[in-house]
């Protein structure tokens, strides 16, 4: 049976026309993480496939296992209580180590956070649907409960269902969309469509015979904004404001105009999550800002791939890394590699793999994220929750790519455009022999065009219309924070602290304007 599902799913389904969705609105509880994605029917068959692959793959995993992971296990399964005694048995053992108690203290925090997250109860839920299909069934919400599109957690015995679980049903069940009273579209990111601009980075880089083509200059102002009265009168908040690292041939000639306050600290070029440091006092009844504002020079990327030219990846020490697990988020798991093995079948070489494993993430649909962070392994969570935002379905691609031995790398930051939209994106890079290093961007996926180049630019190609902060994911900030981060994963909206504590989203808010100026870079200094 779940081989059966996930045939189904890894060769069946149609393309599915695409909805995505702009979502950047900052509230308490703190929202999903605002991505830009799409929305698309959600199958039986593939609602099968996740739920097979839930109870399948994950039930019991860490049953037996001591200390942090039975913690872990304990949260995963929505046994709080159990959890929290657990761990407060382990702080207050001498035989603990010190990381494994600050790692008790974070699952304690994971709680408190999948609270935050999941607030709502089944009526919350219906009186939120009902506001757009007025005379929802009770027997429809009990069906679409039953089939998992509304994402609920059984914590402690309660049903809590999260808080974006009624727009989300939205982008997930066509049955769902089809049944609104009005029937208001997502609002897309102009890059999610296939457009000039496309056309423009491809016919280039064949004419100019590069990969990088198709330069903009633009001027950009980052701010985090921490609220009144969050942190005590007179004491020091610091803050953590995402900054690019200068990548040849991607983004150049980084110049760093203003700060606010002006007195800062950019991390080194070489860290994998740049960001630059400032620190000011706290006023009663005042909000504590926080800016910073540059110029730098982003590229188009796309290099035409041959799939017959294309042969297996000798793997050196420098891309050993990217071929291997990295826990939590990318494991090997036997669900993982099952459907590895339906999807890929009898393939052998890389790129026509590497377009099968894309192509069957993409038809997972886009909906809003819950926060990383309570996560305990974001790859899995993809594969088997029905749904998933840019990040998730970016780690579960980078995790059924390096299962097949092909390198695989994250990448993250902002996406803009020459208008009003921006958002937060993640995307990746895969290693193709003999071409090297060329972009993926899952969620913005296969593009609906009859130009099979362009259908598929977002793998070998991307827009010059996204910032990278992040080379990697869950590397150190420089200098380092002294408690949690709010963001585990990823860092596009920053982090904040004070002395007694991590300054969580929910504390503050973050804001990102781009502005489009000339292709011409000036003198790089960053």
């Amino acid at each position: 049976m779940l081989n059966s599902a996930i045939a189904r799913l890894a060769g069946e389904f149609p393309r599915l026309n695409a909805l995505r969705v702009h979502a950047r609105i900052l509230v308490t509880p703190p929202p999903a993480r605002p991505r830009a994605g799409r929305s698309a029917c959600l199958c039986a068959s593939m609602l099968a496939l996740f739920l097979l692959l839930a109870t399948g793959a994950r039930a019991g995993e860490s049953a037996n296992d001591p200390g942090v992971d039975r913690v872990i296990a304990l949260v995963d399964g929505g046994q709080f209580k159990a959890a929290e005694a657990r761990i407060a048995e382990g702080l207050a053992s001498t035989s603990e180590s010190s990381d494994d108690k600050a790692a008790l203290s974070f699952q304690r925090e994971r709680m408190r956070r999948i609270l935050l997250d999941f607030t709502l109860t089944a009526d919350d839920v219906k009186a939120r649907l009902r506001k757009q299909i007025p005379d929802l069934r009770d027997d429809e919400f009990a069906k679409w409960d039953a089939e998992g599109v509304l994402e609920q957690q059984v914590i402690d015995g309660r049903t809590l269902y999260f808080h974006l679980a009624a727009p989300n049903l939205f982008r997930v069940s066509a049955q769902a969309r089809a049944r609104r009273q009005v029937q208001t579209p997502f609002v897309e990111g102009p890059m999610e469509s296939p457009n000039p601009h496309h056309r423009e980075i491809r016919d280039a880089a064949i004419a100019q015979h590069r990969s990088h083509v198709a330069p903009r200059r633009v001027r950009v102002t980052q701010t985090l904004t921490v609220d009144a009265d969050a942190v005590p009168d007179g004491e020091t908040v610091r803050a953590w404001i995402p900054y690019p690292r200068a990548i040849a041939g991607q983004q150049e000639a980084i110049t760093f105009v203003s700060s606010e306050p002006a007195q800062h600290t950019i991390a080194p070029e070489s860290t994998l999550q740049r960001t630059v440091y400032l620190e000011r006092p706290a006023h009663a009844g005042q909000p504590t800002a926080f800016s910073i504002t540059y110029e730098l020079t982003i590229y188009g990327q796309y290099t035409p791939i041959e799939p017959d030219k294309v042969v297996p990846a000798k793997i050196t020490p420098e891309l050993a890394p990217f071929v291997s697990e990295r826990t939590p988020h990318v494991v090997f798991t036997t669900a993982m590699r099952e459907f590895s093995r339906q999807v890929v079948g009898d393939e052998k070489n890389p790129y026509r793999i590497a377009r099968k494993l894309f192509a069957a993430v993409d038809r997972i649909p886009w909906a809003g994220a819950r926060e990383y962070s309570t996560i305990s392994n974001i790859g899995d969570y993809a594969l088997h929750a029905g749904h998933a935002d840019c990040g998730q379905q970016t780690l579960l691609l980078i995790t059924l790519l390096r299962l097949n031995g092909i390198p695989a790398r994250w990448q993250s930051g902002m996406v803009y455009s020459d208008g009003e939209y921006d958002n937060l994106h993640d995307w990746g890079w895969v290693y193709l022999a003999p071409y090297g290093w060329v972009p993926m961007d899952v969620t913005f996926g296969v593009l609906d065009d009859p130009d099979p180049q362009i259908a598929n630019f977002y793998l070998g190609g991307l827009d010059a219309y996204r910032i990278a902060f992040n080379d990697d994911y869950s590397r150190p900030l420089v200098p380092a924070k002294q408690y949690d981060r709010s963001e585990t994963v990823d860092l596009q909206r920053g982090e904040a602290e004070w002395r007694g504590g991590n300054l969580y989203f929910n504390q503050w808010d973050y804001g990102f304007t781009a502005q489009v100026l000339t292709p011409t870079p000036p003198s790089s200094t960053h």
